[in-house]
């Protein structure tokens, strides 16, 4: 089942060379259950950082963060994380990495198994091991994982960012189909603009750092959207303009 996340005055610093250095500061946000939040910001903004405070691999923030209403005080399995990379287990087939988490057994175990290849478009490669799979493969069998436990929500820290263009929208594609048949809770931090509108219900626009909450844009386009049509590029024009780079949006439309 779904979950709502609640952020509140969450912050981050490090300790650098150079002294103290503030990553985030003062971040309030709150996702519906079912909802997918795009999270975009420049360069060292601090997105991936918030992503890590929200699984739980970061501990040192500070702020409160709430997952299905309950304090964040380490990972769990009630949020999956899927990263840049696969990090598959080069050592088990597609079949065991996707149900590496998998508490159940028997059939039931191997019935998960079957149906999450299935819905990531992966049969016929239960046997192969992550040598064998293109990268997009390896990404789809990630996916997989990370809704084997049936999480309350998904972090998704740029998980089509490694991928050539073509296999990056193939893949963009494949996954709001997987998204809009579970509605798990989902946060999608990107750099690309094109793919946060694409499939966020909002796109949460972060300043430098410090990152903090800069803009939320609501994308009011049904699924699956034409990046093609006139309102998509609108929202995009409306997001670069955020960043000061509306030249880069009358280039694209000339």
């Amino acid at each position: 089942m779904s979950i709502g996340l609640t952020l509140s005055q969450v912050g981050r610093t490090f300790q650098g060379p150079n002294g103290a250095v503030v990553a985030l500061e003062g971040v309030d946000l709150t996702i519906a259950p079912g909802e997918l939040v795009s999270l975009v910001g420049p360069s060292g903004c601090g997105k991936s950082t918030l992503l890590r405070a929200v699984a739980g691999l970061d501990r040192a923030f500070s702020g409160e963060i709430l997952a299905g209403g309950v304090p964040v005080r380490g990972p769990d399995l009630t949020r999956g994380i899927i990263f840049q990379e696969p990090r598959l287990f080069p050592w088990l087939a597609l079949s065991e990495n996707v149900g590496f988490g998998l508490r159940t057994s028997g059939s039931v175990r191997a019935e998960r198994i079957r149906e999450l290849i299935a819905l990531v478009g992966l049969s016929g490669f239960e046997r192969a091991y992550p040598h064998q799979l293109s990268g997009g493969m390896a990404q789809r069998a990630a996916i997989a994982r990370a809704l084997a436990p049936s999480p309350g929500a998904l972090l998704l820290d740029e998980p089509f960012g490694a991928l050539d263009a073509f296999t990056r929208m193939r893949l963009q594609d494949a996954f709001q189909e997987i998204w809009l048949a579970n509605r798990t809770t989902a946060i999608l931090v990107t750099h690309d603009i094109e793919e946060a509108i694409d499939l966020g219900q909002r796109v949460v626009v972060m300043t430098p750092r410090p990152g903090r909450i800069r803009r939320i844009v609501e994308i009011d386009l049904p699924y699956p959207r034409d990046r093609g049509a006139e309102r998509f590029a609108a929202y995009r024009r409306e997001i670069l303009a955020e960043f000061d780079l509306s030249h880069v949006a009358a280039a694209q439309a000339v």
